[in-house]
């Protein structure tokens, strides 16, 4: 049976939100997903707090959840070389995530250099990574296009990906849909030319989505070889640095229900899946 890793981001979900989620209500929530059986959860992020008010506060969450008797490891997000020295100090964290994108506009949006000076910070966060026990997974934000009229193909995405496998040593990319624009044949291209060419790496797919389009898109990643799916409950969030309005996550509940109907089993804790979702709709408002 094939297995399928799932990826919860409760940091993507809540990092757009204005008002402050307090820490006792991220900790609770965090808890229960623990307890769920997710293979990674996207826990926080160690970007400025002006950028991202919101998680300011992932530091005293890690040192506050209770990962007893959970399987799942912990992923955090970095934008520059200073976030990822704080964020190799967390003994709890495996994985550093750090956004590369493959538009200009955007990677000067999103962290402030251009796509060069993002490659020399991504080699510099990897020996970072790596000396101190970590794996750096690498998002390639803006993957199946962009609202900027910035070149974007399977041709340029796998320009940048043979060079973060060859040079840096990455081994874990995840495909993002920052802006929720994917079309399915463009899934279907894009893994379907890298999953063959760089088979030592794992790909994933961050899709985000919405209710009425969320099944052809990831059938689309499945169908091209895809096995990691990165999701959020109730399809919380977006990226609050692209554009005003958030997208909306892969609803994972949903694509779970698709997955365990479609005879690929989980693995995880229903009880405790439904017991996150209903907590999930007192943390997040609306």
């Amino acid at each position: 049976m094939e297995r399928v890793k799932l990826i919860e981001c409760p940091r993507d979900a809540m990092q757009g939100i204005g008002p402050f989620i307090p820490t006792d209500v991220k900790v609770a929530y965090l808890n229960t997903l623990l307890q769920v059986g997710f293979d990674t959860i996207d826990i926080g992020s160690f970007v400025s707090p002006k950028a991202i008010p919101q998680l300011a506060d992932t530091a005293e969450v890690l040192s506050r959840i209770d990962r007893t008797g959970s399987r799942s490891k912990l992923l955090v997000i970095v934008a520059n070389e200073r976030g990822a020295e704080e964020a190799v100090k967390q003994e709890v964290v495996t994985y550093l995530g750090y956004p590369f994108s493959i538009s200009e506009t955007f990677q000067q949006r999103n962290t402030n250099t251009s796509i060069e000076g993002s490659w020399k910070r991504t080699a510099h966060i990897a020996e970072l990574a790596q000396a101190q026990g970590k794996e750096l997974v690498v998002y390639i934000s803006m993957a199946f296009g962009n609202p900027y009229g910035d070149p974007w193909n399977a041709e340029v995405a796998l320009q940048w990906t043979e060079r973060l496998v060859k040079e840096l040593g990455v081994r874990i990319i995840a495909l993002s849909d920052t802006v929720g624009v994917a079309q399915p044949k463009d899934i279907r291209s894009m893994f379907g030319t890298l999953i063959p060419a760089l088979p030592e790496v794992e790909f994933g797919a961050h899709l985000h989505c919405s209710p009425d389009n969320w099944i052809t898109k990831t059938q689309a990643a499945w169908d091209a070889g895809c096995r990691r799916f990165d999701g959020a409950l109730k399809g919380y969030g977006g990226c609050p640095m692209a554009e005003d309005e958030l997208v909306g996550n892969l609803q994972t509940e949903l694509f779970v229900g698709h997955l365990e109907a479609k005879g690929f089993p989980t693995g995880l804790n229903f009880d405790m899946l439904d017991r996150a979702v209903q907590q999930a709709v007192g943390v997040f408002p609306g």
